[in-house]
């Protein structure tokens, strides 16, 4: 059995996912594809508008074989080590080609700009001259990139896509990227056409908008409880005016303690929260990942403990998923978890407890799912 992997968080699945997942079946009829999706966070540094149980059901509904959840270390933090702990489960289902969308459609061009990142020596200099002339990192990056290879990248899908072939070329991962044409603006904020930006439905929904032409009916029908970050502001400030030291936690950096303690009793929504403390340096989703960290107690030691993918978590699977987990379960080095048991993992135990914090808000006893066996499904 061969298999094709997905990257994606699905927040939610929209039409322009439908697209990009119905062009690999066509072109891979005969291979299974294996998603690798996050949990409830997600890398912008964002709770995920509904749980990673509906999100399942509806991947596995639309065609997904197989689903495996990327850790919350890993779905919550930059780029690079989001690529690294996406690629890495990948590679260890033997995953033949993972296939992701791009402005570009350039895959020559993206795997120029990830060698030049990877073995060019002027690249890290000339990151931290223009990070010392006031850009912000990724700006930097796409100014140093552009000296070295006259390619402009500046665009998200294509920076996460460098992301994957430097993951995959630093690890020597025999995984073949390969990129199938976006279908929408990533930054859109506004409903545009039938295929719109998860930005543009997440905002249209907090608008209370109708967004039944931009997604499934799949989707639709679970949209209900959604989650902002708004909504977990007083469990943030509370964390944040009574921490003595913030800086422990991942992201935070130094000087940002005493800056956060200041800014937290005059402000009084996350926004607000987040526009006091953005600069020119600090870029809006850095600030988001940095307070996502403090709300879910993810400290820089528990950053530094879990480096390495150390299982592998289902979600879900259809009949074809499954004969393709026993195919190759034998061949893994890592324990694959499909029953969560009083002996656990410390980075699925920290899983579990960010769990515990989405379910804060409308308690809907999520932690019980996490021990369940209905999670897999067959014959859909």
């Amino acid at each position: 059995m061969k298999a094709i992997g997905i990257i994606a968080e699905y927040n939610p699945f929209h039409n322009g996912h439908l697209y990009h997942l119905n062009k690999i079946k066509e072109e891979y009829p005969d291979y299974t594809i294996i998603l690798v999706m996050n949990g409830n966070f997600t890398e912008r540094g964002e709770v995920t508008i509904i749980d990673k149980w509906k999100r399942c059901d509806i991947a596995l509904e639309l065609g997904i074989d197989l689903v495996i959840e990327l850790p919350f270390p890993f779905a919550t933090q930059s780029a690079d080590f989001y690529a690294y702990g996406a690629v890495t489960l990948l590679e260890k289902l033997q995953v033949e080609k993972v296939i992701f969308g791009s402005e570009s459609n350039n895959i020559e061009d993206l795997k120029l700009i990830a060698e030049t990142q990877i073995n060019n020596s002027e690249f890290d200099k000339l990151v931290k001259v223009y990070c010392k002339l006031g850009n912000n990192y990724p700006t930097a990056l796409s100014k140093a990139l552009e000296d070295l290879t006259s390619k402009k990248i500046t665009t998200p899908n294509d920076l996460l896509g460098i992301s994957y072939i430097k993951a995959i070329v630093e690890n020597n991962y025999k995984i073949i990227p390969e990129t199938i044409k976006r279908t929408n603006n990533y930054h859109d904020k506004e409903l545009t056409n039938s295929f719109s930006s998860a930005t543009s439905i997440r905002e249209s929904l907090k608008e209370n908008l109708d967004i039944k032409k931009q997604v499934p009916l799949n989707t639709l029908k679970r949209l209900d409880n959604l989650h902002y970050m708004d909504m977990y502001f007083n469990i943030l400030k509370y964390k944040i005016i009574t921490e003595d030291n913030l800086e422990k936690y991942q992201t935070v950096e130094t000087g940002m303690n005493k800056k956060l303690k200041d800014i937290i009793t005059k402000v009084n929504s996350y926004d607000e929260l987040i526009k006091n403390l953005k600069s020119k340096k600090d870029t809006y989703n850095k600030i988001s990942r940095m307070l996502l960290h403090i709300l879910c107690n993810f400290t820089k030691e528990d950053a530094n403990s879990f480096k390495d993918i150390t299982y592998v978590r289902i979600l879900g699977f259809n009949n074809t998923g499954k004969k393709y987990l026993n195919n190759v379960k034998k061949d893994l080095d890592v324990p694959i978890i499909s029953k969560i048991t009083r002996e656990k993992d410390p980075m699925l135990e920290f899983e579990l407890t960010t769990t515990k914090i989405y379910d804060l808000i409308y308690n809907e006893e999520l932690i019980k799912k996490e021990y369940q066996n209905h999670l897999y499904k067959e014959d859909l």
